[in-house]
């Protein structure tokens, strides 16, 4: 157990719902910049944002204190990844490493794009179906360099260390061997996901080839510099918010009693008398011609 756990506010689907994170102590602490990048020597934490086969598009509000997950919003609407044919929902548990950023004025050499502002994403690839809110240490595999709108968006590729597969897992190439497919279907998504929404395909860096394991990691080590150095001022933000309860030499740096009145001031956690609205773009299935 990694001795986090989280409290959903407000129902699930609607604007105002949140997935807050606690520490073992039960005290709210952000996702973004309080739980450690590293689990244990080479392993890292993951924060789950959206579990696998499901399509409520769900992601760490870097500009909420505390950066709370909630479901991205565009045009004033809840925003779902269609189900892009043969796919249902998103493939892999999705999320991001805790205590990295994709700096917006960093052109990234690799791809000649700038970061896209967020977290560094991850592709869990595991038999489990993880949880919203969960956190869980994985093993770094590969990397695949997606530019976004013209944005740097690494998909780093990683295994949780508790899956029952985990030991045969330890660079890119076993996952080719291993999952044959699997890699090809994550650029295949990657590539459609936002057609349906009337967006152009995204565009990726070294021909859509993922780099392996050490390539991964040094990327994973650059944006947590970036991090860095957003925590504690030395770069302008610009909007995201900084609060947290754990890093010394960060001026954002908070008591737990300031994160709590952050929380209590929300609408109170959702119980079984919440009523879940639908949405009609959770069964729509989408082919691509």
């Amino acid at each position: 157990m990694s001795g986090f756990s989280s409290e959903e506010r407000a129902a699930p689907f609607t604007p105002e719902y949140r997935v807050f994170l606690k520490n073992e102590k039960g005290q709210y602490i952000s996702p973004f910049h309080d739980v450690p990048i590293y689990a244990d020597k080479d392993v890292f934490h993951m924060v789950v944002e959206v579990p696998r086969w499901s399509n409520a598009k769900m992601e760490i509000a870097t500009k909420d204190p505390l950066n709370p997950i909630k479901q991205d919003v565009k045009k004033g609407k809840l925003r779902y990844v269609a189900n892009l044919f043969p796919y249902k929902g998103y493939i892999w548990n999705y999320g991001a490493i805790p205590q990295t950023w994709e700096d917006p004025g960093h052109n990234d050499k690799h791809t000649g794009c700038c970061g896209d502002n967020d977290p560094i994403d991850v592709c869990e690839i595991g038999s489990k179906v993880c949880a919203r809110g969960e956190i869980i240490s994985v093993k770094v595999l590969g990397i695949l360099a997606m530019i976004d709108e013209g944005e740097t968006d690494w998909k780093v590729i990683a295994i949780n260390v508790d899956d029952p597969d985990a030991a045969n897992y330890n660079d890119i190439n076993d996952v080719k061997r291993l999952k044959p497919g699997y890699l090809e279907a994550t650029v295949d998504w990657f590539r459609r996901y936002k057609v349906p929404d009337g967006k152009p395909e995204n565009q990726f860096a070294f021909n859509a080839e993922f780099k392996d394991k050490d390539f991964a990691t040094d990327i994973i080590k650059s944006t947590h510099d970036h991090w860095r150095a957003l925590v504690t001022k030395k770069i302008d933000g610009k909007g995201i918010s900084c609060m947290n309860t754990t890093v010394p030499e960060s001026p954002f740096k908070c008591d737990p009693d300031a994160a709590k009145a952050i929380v209590d001031a929300l609408p109170p956690p959702c119980e079984s008398a919440c009523t879940i609205p639908t949405d009609g773009k959770i069964s729509i299935l989408v082919k691509l011609h």
